[in-house]
């Protein structure tokens, strides 16, 4: 019903805030009352781009209404959705959990050209925002204010393409909301020649250089980056996994099992228990099963033809889990949601029976969760494939590369119009807003660690043995290998 809401205002033209959005789905019906308010703002011919809460207060009183929730009639000043700090399970552990940022029915487009437009300024805008306050690009310009022939110039921009020339040099096209121009990169100037390497199309980066006639000579590339920051205290334990394919015949039942009981304290030595039994989150990040349709001919390689049945494995495996961890899960490209990311969290419809569950928390993909303080930033890691085949020394076996790399960029998936298939929104969700203490990501089938400038990289691996498409291009997964941040320092315990 909360689709049809959105779709009803979207086919409008009418954007909608979050408060207003919650107030309406609240009603008791919620539908007519969406229609009744969209005709009343047509036919008023108010030039409404976006709804909010004033204007919907407006439409209450104008037309006489009372706003009722299941018959009730809020009375003022009471949160309909009061913030929930804690809740306990039944040993009584206190959580601290929130959602930083989930799309989840946040995420809008009509698939117009405009909307291509607006996502683009949307992601120039917020990663120039970043930019902003590096210290290098102070007093940086327009591009369509560069001289002709100047001798320092600081210009932010998007890239919009690059090219080798005849002697190996780089050309980066840049352009901002007022113009364009041409970057050249010397073969010959070391480890600016090897940032620009790693530059990607539709980033947003910054320039320093110098205008010798139709060219800017770069001096420094900058990219929005991230500072250093401080370990936080961390006296709990959280669990990574991702890529358990439930479903398919290659998933390692056996293995997953040891690692429940394992996190369930009734399996591994004396340290392994121990590491147990500080768990309180575990956080799944994507493709928990394998899927129907995803590939040719994968129902050859079932042992669960049915989606729901599949979320209902899940559910029978994740239920073993004590109820004292809390289970957060995103999707991934395998999961019954659209592929375009941001993908929303799994839908009700497909996984009622881990809705079910009362310690699983559902988030989009990307998704940002704050775990006791500590800020988790979740993605399933699809632009890896982009990545991987763009940047020279990247790969999928480099997977904390590429995390590295992104982390810098300030984006999640920054090459658009390739592998990864991106929706054109109102807003890009895939920049990196805020600096998190742990990435998490999966998608590739292999482990990889690494601590930069204090954040936590980590790729989960999987909990399926080698594929047959996996053979083809000699991709070794590391299966079962599950990374913990235990107490602040990284672990990684084997259940194959």
């Amino acid at each position: 019903m909360s689709d049809d809401i959105i779709l009803k205002f979207t086919n409008a033209n009418i954007l909608i805030n979050d408060k207003a959005y919650e107030r309406i789905i609240t009603q008791e019906n919620s539908i007519k009352f969406t229609e009744s308010l969209i005709e009343d703002i047509v036919y008023s011919n108010q030039n409404i781009i976006v709804l909010t809460e004033e204007i919907l207060d407006q439409y209450l009183e104008k037309n006489g209404l009372k706003e009722e929730i299941n018959n009730e009639i809020i009375p003022e000043n009471v949160d309909i959705n009061p913030p929930v700090s804690q809740s306990k399970f039944q040993t009584g552990m206190p959580f601290d959990f929130h959602v930083i940022q989930d799309t989840t029915k946040k995420s809008y487009t009509s698939g117009e050209v405009k909307d291509f437009i607006t996502y683009f300024n949307s992601r120039y805008e917020q990663l120039r925002n970043i930019l902003n306050k590096r210290r290098e690009l102070k007093d940086h310009r327009p591009i369509n204010r560069i001289g002709k022939s100047e001798e320092v110039i600081k210009i932010i921009g998007m890239v919009n393409d690059i090219k080798n020339t005849k002697n190996s040099h780089k050309i980066i096209e840049l352009e901002d909301e007022t113009g364009s121009t041409s970057v050249l990169v010397h073969n010959e100037s070391g480890q600016l020649y090897e940032k620009a390497e790693k530059i990607v199309r539709d980033e947003v980066i910054g320039i320093i250089g110098s205008k010798k006639g139709t060219l800017v000579i770069a001096s420094d590339i900058i990219q929005p980056g991230v500072p250093r920051i401080a370990e936080k205290p961390m006296d709990f334990g959280a669990v990574f996994i991702s890529d358990v394919h439930i479903g398919s015949s290659t998933f390692l039942e056996d293995a997953f099992n040891r690692f429940i009981k394992w996190i369930n304290g009734d399996f591994g030595d004396d340290n392994q228990q121990e590491i147990a039994n500080d768990v309180k989150y575990l956080v799944l990040g994507g493709d928990t099963v394998d899927g129907i349709g995803i590939y040719p001919n994968q129902e050859k390689e079932l042992t669960i033809k049915d989606i729901y049945e599949q979320y209902d494995e899940a559910a029978r495996l994740l239920g073993d889990i004590r109820s004292d961890i809390k289970i957060v899960i995103s999707p991934g490209n395998h999961d019954a949601v659209r592929l375009a990311e941001p993908q929303p969290a799994l839908p009700e419809t497909y996984a009622k029976s881990l809705y079910e569950l009362k310690n699983a928390e559902f988030v989009s993909n990307p998704g940002v969760v704050s775990l006791d303080g500590i800020n988790t930033l979740i993605y399933h890691g699809r632009s890896f494939d982009d990545m991987a085949m763009s940047v020279k020394g990247f790969s999928h076996q480099r997977t904390d590369l590429v995390m590295t790399e992104l982390i810098e960029k300030r984006h999640l998936a920054p090459i658009y119009g390739e592998r990864t298939p991106l929706a054109s929104e109102y807003e890009d969700h895939l920049v990196i807003k805020e600096v998190p203490d742990i990435f998490h990501t999966g998608h590739v089938h292999i482990n990889a660690y690494k601590r930069h400038k204090g954040i936590h990289l980590i790729n989960s691996g999987t909990f399926q043995s080698q594929t047959e498409f996996q053979k083809i291009y000699n991709i070794v997964p590391t299966c079962a290998e599950v990374p913990v941040i235990h107490r602040g320092s990284f672990k990684l315990l084997k259940f194959a």
